[in-house]
Formats: C-alpha cells, structure tokens, sequence
C-alpha cells in the first residue's frame, strides 16, 4: 500500500523536473495535431468525443503533430474568473474577507499543467492549481497511465494501467463525478450539503491504482483500489483537510461498460462503484463507517454531423451507509444504517462545436436523521435543482485562427425547488453565473 501512497508523487516529481522548457500553448492539440473539437464536443471543456475517450484510453500518447510540436514538452496552462449572483445574500459573512455577500467578482484559479506523453507509452495529465478564493495552491486533478494494445483473434484489446489522485478522474465517460456535468463553477455558487463518497468526497486526497481494458472497442472493464494519502503528505500537496474522511486500508473500486458507435451515433451503458471503511474526521477511536456506492450510467452522442451535436447523459449512485462510528459518536440517532441516492442527467445542443445549450437535473434523497442532519429542515438531505447553461467557444476549431489558443465563456443558471431537505424558499439559493476560462 506504501507504493499506492508514493507512486503518484514520485512520477509527478519526475514529470515536471524532466520538463525545462514550457510553451505555453494547449498541449494535446500540439502533440497530435489535431484541433481541440476533435476530442471535445464543445471545442473546450471536459466533455469528449469518441475520439477524446480513445487518446484518453490509450494513455494520452497518441501523437501526429510535427517539427517544433515533438521537441516542446506537453505543458499548458489555463485561468478562470467569474462573477456570481446568489438571490439571497451569502450567510454567514463570506470568507476571506474582501468579497461582498452578494455580487462577486472572482478570479478563481490560474493552473498549469503536464499533459501527454511522458515516455513511450507512458502519458499523464496532472493540474497543479491556484486557487484564487483560498488563496492557496495544490494538486489537482492527476491520472498518469501505462497503456498498449494487442490483437487476440483478429480482436483489438486495449490494456494499460491508470495511477490517479481521485476515483473517476480516469474515466472515458462523462457520466461520472470527476468529469460530469457542470464542467466548472465558481466559489460563490451554492449547493446542497450532502453528496455520496464516490462523488467528489475523496477528491485529490487519496492515492491509488487501476488496471483497464477495453476489449474490441466494446466492452471496458477496470478494477483497483485506493487508499488516504498520509498526513504530510496531503500537507505537501496542499489537500489537507482536517474535517475529511480517512480510509482504513484499501478502498476497492470497479468499472465495466458497453460501448457501441453506429454511422455516428455512440451509446454506452455501465456500472462503477466503490465500497469504503473510513474513520471519520480522521478519528479512529470509534471505529469505521462503511460506505458501498453502487452506480449505473448511460451515454448517448449524435456525431453524424459536425455541425448539430446531440448529448445525453445520466448517471444513478446509490449509497448505502453503516455509520458505526459515528452512531457511538453519537452523530447519528438511528442503528446506523442509513442510504444517499443522487440522480444526475442533463442533456446537450451544440452548433458548430462554437455555441452550445446544456439543461440538467439533479436529485439527492436520503434517510431522515436529526443528529446526522441536525441543520437541514426536517433533518433530511433532499435536495432538487435545474440547471441551464449557455457556453460560446471562438477558437479551438482547425479553420480557427490559432487552434493552440482556447476560450471558453458561458452563462449559468441554477434554480433550485428543493434544498437540504424543504421547499420552503428553496429558490432564494437560485444562482446565477458568467464565466471566462482561457487555455494557452
């Protein structure tokens, strides 16, 4: 388990000390030449193409660029700010001091990135990020991989191995947590309370390993497990967190899905899930809480045209809780066994890969509880909210006049009709949010 904890530091080490020379263009598209609509339906953002899942299947080491593009190393880097309006102030005062309760203008992070091949047919995509509102920089989001490819009776299989920072960043599909649905936001913004472990609760600070395979463009399969970073470690990444979850031991994650693209249409189904012993807050004393996170996922693209992008998305977690420790805390009223659903599904227009429309749902239910949510009316975590956005992309086409170079503004909007467990003036946490987001 000490090579899951060091592995991922110590090739991110080795990353960005063997990088002397940085260019400041967006990387992946230098190192395959091709344009940035290639892998992402909307030119710019996390959302992929079925070409986008293949580079990212095959370890980010697919190349076609040429000359000057294979001698720079594949380092880029980005910025984001954005202004947020809530309808009701921000209560208590907002911290740190300097912003208004409502009405704020952010610069939320500037990053720069190692993204593309390392070594043959090692590859990675690792952020470190500064983090505008907390002042603060630390890893991010990381996933370094060894991949390759046989054929076993005239059948392709794609096999490789994923070290990664947070359960799902390695995924093709954005369906899951990591990647999904909405592709940025804005420290201003408000959301519900209570989310799953699998659904961003173990982000960055957690280290682990899996094995993957996609079997004849059709079936992937993948499995390996994950443990919490030692405290010093967290510290030197600048994740630490004191109020987080510490895994005891090995936390074993699983991914299967069918995938299928037929004259342009692409559909996929799958399962993920994770189940977890994890001492709360860090403490040991009581013993461990157990989470299992069961989900299922479904992916639909229309890329017959360039032109009309049709995307739907959706994904279902189930969680099921044994919260022993926390119930001799006396954190929990009930015997300990409690659940959290949350649903997720938006759906998506795009023309010309330039102008895209998005509209989502999301529901969270779960047991009704007063000491595990003792601030949430009725002590429930329901909660329900649609969100539309409006997002323009100028650049990143190959007719655009520098592909190299990527913007990404939009226009949010999220309306809320229930929140931590009412619907009683649910929408005074509607937001609203512009954004700009530029890669280079």
């Amino acid at each position: 388990m000490k090579f899951l904890l060091t592995l991922p530091v110590a090739l991110i080490s080795i990353i960005f000390l063997t990088s002397s020379e940085v260019e400041a263009m967006p990387s992946f598209a230098r190192q395959t030449g091709e344009a940035c609509s290639a892998c992402h339906t909307q030119s710019f953002g996390a959302n992929l193409t079925p070409f986008g899942r293949e580079f990212k299947l095959g370890g980010y080491t697919m190349s076609g660029g040429s000359g000057i593009n294979e001698k720079v190393p594949p380092v880029s880097a980005m910025i984001m700010g954005s202004f947020t309006n809530s309808k009701m102030d921000q209560t208590p005062p907002v911290t740190p001091t300097g912003y208004n309760k409502n009405n704020n203008f952010t610069f939320d992070q500037a990053a720069i990135f190692y993204a593309g091949r390392v070594y043959d047919k090692v590859g990675a995509f690792s952020q470190l990020t500064y983090n505008g509102f907390t002042d603060r920089v630390a890893l991010d989001n990381s996933d370094i991989r060894f991949a390759d490819q046989l054929d076993l009776w005239n059948m392709p299989i794609t096999y490789g191995i994923s070290v990664n920072n947070s359960p799902t960043v390695q995924d093709l599909w954005n369906t899951t947590p990591v990647w999904g649905f909405p592709y940025n936001r804005s420290a201003f913004q408000i959301y519900p309370g209570t989310t799953a472990l699998l659904d961003g609760a173990l982000s960055g600070q957690v280290g682990g390993a899996t094995a993957y395979t996609m079997i004849n463009n059709l079936l992937y399969l993948e499995a390996g497990g994950y443990t919490s970073l030692a405290n010093n470690m967290q510290m030197g990444l600048g994740v630490a967190n004191a109020g987080q979850q510490q895994i005891d031991g090995a936390a074993p994650y699983w991914r299967a899905a069918l995938q299928y693209d037929w004259k342009g249409h692409y559909f996929s189904i799958g399962h993920y899930g994770m189940s977890a012993d994890v001492f709360p807050g860090r403490d040991p004393s009581n013993g461990t809480n157990r989470y299992t996170d069961l989900a299922v996922d479904a992916t639909y693209q229309f890329m017959g045209n360039p032109r009309h992008i049709f995307e739907t998305k959706t994904t279902y977690i189930y969680e099921d809780q044994k919260l022993t420790a926390s119930r001799l805390a006396g954190n929990v009223n009930s015997t300990g066994n409690t659940y959290l659903t949350t649903f997720k599904f938006n759906t998506a227009y795009t023309f010309e890969q330039t102008y895209g429309a998005t509209f989502a749902y999301n529901r969270t239910t779960g047991s009704t509880d007063a000491a595990l949510y003792p601030d949430y009316v009725l002590t429930r975590p329901n909660s329900e909210y649609y969100t539309a956005e409006l997002v323009y992309v100028p650049f990143g086409k190959s007719n655009s006049y520098n592909y190299l170079l990527n913007l990404r503004t939009s226009l949010q909007y999220i309306a809320y009709t229930k929140f931590n467990g009412t619907t009683n003036q649910a929408s005074d946490n509607n937001t609203f949010m512009v954004t700009g987001w530029l890669a280079f």
